[in-house]
């Protein structure tokens, strides 16, 4: 279900966010297998009627409190990616924000439910990458537009470039967060990554100055 779906599928009322909270709560605690709209109703202390008159089953309320969570912390991360600062630091705070992303225990726990029910729940992958991953790689790539336009880099494809540049950062977490590992990174690890990521970055595709 694509997202203006989703939109139509979920009615809004006064306790929506009421909802969501309480069913934010579930979730990242029981996964969404073992959660129950009971005890989403009690967390939210709302009733059972008034779940189901926002949504329609528990699939579409995951979707919203995974997008939810998406949008939340990909905010965070489109807030570095602003032109009108140079390069290096531009490139140094979006990688910090991607590992922090990555580190963050909600992000993890989205992650792991995602993982576990993706053979259960059909399109689930699919829609995390769009509310999160591509709206991070789309944003990034606009913002290396920008640096393209005024000549500061040179770069044929600013997507790919996009994507090279978060899996570079992803490179010092990535393998420990999926194998269950996230708390032995240490912060020391992950700015030289960034730092490591940024250098390798700009000796492809900075232009350099005479």
């Amino acid at each position: 279900m694509g997202a203006a779906a989703l939109d139509q599928a979920v009615r809004k009322g006064r306790k929506f966010d009421q909802v969501l909270i309480g069913a934010r709560t579930i979730f990242l605690r029981d996964g969404f297998e073992r959660a129950s709209v009971d005890d989403i109703a009690r967390e939210a202390g709302v009733s059972k009627a008034t779940i189901y008159a926002y949504f329609p089953d528990k699939q579409l309320l995951f979707l919203e409190v995974a997008g939810m969570e998406c949008r939340r912390q990909v905010e965070d991360v489109e807030a570095s990616i602003a032109a009108d600062t140079p390069i290096h630091t531009m490139l140094t705070d979006a990688g910090e924000r991607i590992a922090g992303l990555m580190m963050s225990e909600s992000s993890r726990q989205v992650f792991r439910i995602v993982i576990a029910e993706a053979e259960h729940f059909p399109g689930l992958a699919q829609q995390m990458y769009q509310f999160g991953p591509g709206v991070i790689l789309g944003r990034l790539a606009r913002g290396l537009q920008c640096y393209v336009d005024v000549g500061e880099l040179s770069v044929p494809d600013v997507y790919l470039a996009a994507q090279q540049f978060v899996q570079l950062c992803r490179a010092p977490v990535y393998d420990r967060i999926v194998f269950g590992m996230a708390d032995t990174v240490k912060p020391e690890e992950v700015r030289r990554g960034i730092d490591s990521a940024v250098d390798m970055f700009l000796a492809h595709y900075g232009v350099k100055r005479p």
